[in-house]
């Protein structure tokens, strides 16, 4: 088999990263594809560093075993925290997904953002230095999405819970007059629809998928990588937790789907 259809590997602290697949298979339709869902140990944004990066060499090498050509890390977390030495170890290109500050510092007319992420994105120095890249007269206001990823992973996007979760947290943003709102965990666009029912159409909701699945493309060409024959592409997920929710989420899609442990 050429390297050209070997497949693209990507991996999350769960199924939330299945939003930037989503993106990757619409723009490349004839690339295979392996997603990790490491949905027993998520949300990552609540572990140590050190954890992030363990979990996160785990995952690459379960995907490298598999002949995955290039790896997305599909997890803002695991790109923040375990980027850098993931692609000093391994000989794959990897792409990273951090919260779209620039194009939200960009956009922005009341010189004020919200930004919805984990703990472990915001505290991470690479959050830390882009967000220092933007213009120095827009205020960030930074929001700990806690329990979201949680209440995805179970399914329950359209429960009380999540209600009140994005309500306590979006609130204060709307009274401190953000124009445009940051979504830093790959989780988060599932989300979207409840989100404009509190923000209203006036708030620009901004998340990187197209942008992660535009350089993906980007970084294959470049490397003699792309997929060139017009395949039907096979889509393997595994997970290691109830896939119940996951098979929700693909079931107007060509997907396998495979519970394993790992």
């Amino acid at each position: 088999m050429k390297i050209q259809e070997h497949p693209i590997g990507l991996f999350d602290s769960g199924i939330g990263g299945t939003s930037i697949w989503k993106e990757i298979s619409e723009l490349m339709p004839y690339e295979h594809t392996l997603y990790l869902a490491d949905s027993k140990n998520a949300p990552y944004g609540q572990r140590s560093k050190e954890e992030i990066l363990e979990l996160s060499i785990k995952n690459t090498e379960f995907l490298l075993n598999r002949n995955a050509k290039i790896i997305v890390v599909a997890c803002n977390t695991a790109t923040t925290n375990a980027i850098n030495y993931l692609r000093q170890t391994y000989d794959v290109p990897f792409i990273g997904i951090e919260p779209a500050i620039k194009p939200a510092g960009l956009v922005t007319q009341t010189k004020t953002i919200g930004i919805l992420a984990t703990k472990g994105t915001l505290n991470s120095e690479l959050f830390e230095s882009t967000s220092g890249k933007i213009d120095p007269e827009v205020t960030i206001l930074e929001q700990v999405g806690e329990g979201l990823v949680d209440l995805i992973e179970n399914g329950q996007i359209d429960s009380t819970e999540m209600e009140t979760l994005l309500q306590r947290y979006l609130q204060p943003m709307l009274q401190e007059n953000i124009d445009a709102l940051v979504l830093g965990c790959t989780h988060y666009p599932y989300l979207i629809p409840k989100i404009k029912t509190i923000v209203g159409d006036q708030i620009q909701i901004i998340d990187s998928g197209l942008a992660v699945a535009r350089q993906t493309k980007n970084i294959l060409q470049q490397n003699n990588l792309l997929q060139t024959e017009q395949t039907i592409p096979k889509h393997q997920f595994y997970i290691n937790k109830d896939a119940s929710v996951l098979h929700r989420l693909l079931e107007n899609f060509q997907a396998k789907v495979e519970e394993k442990d790992f």
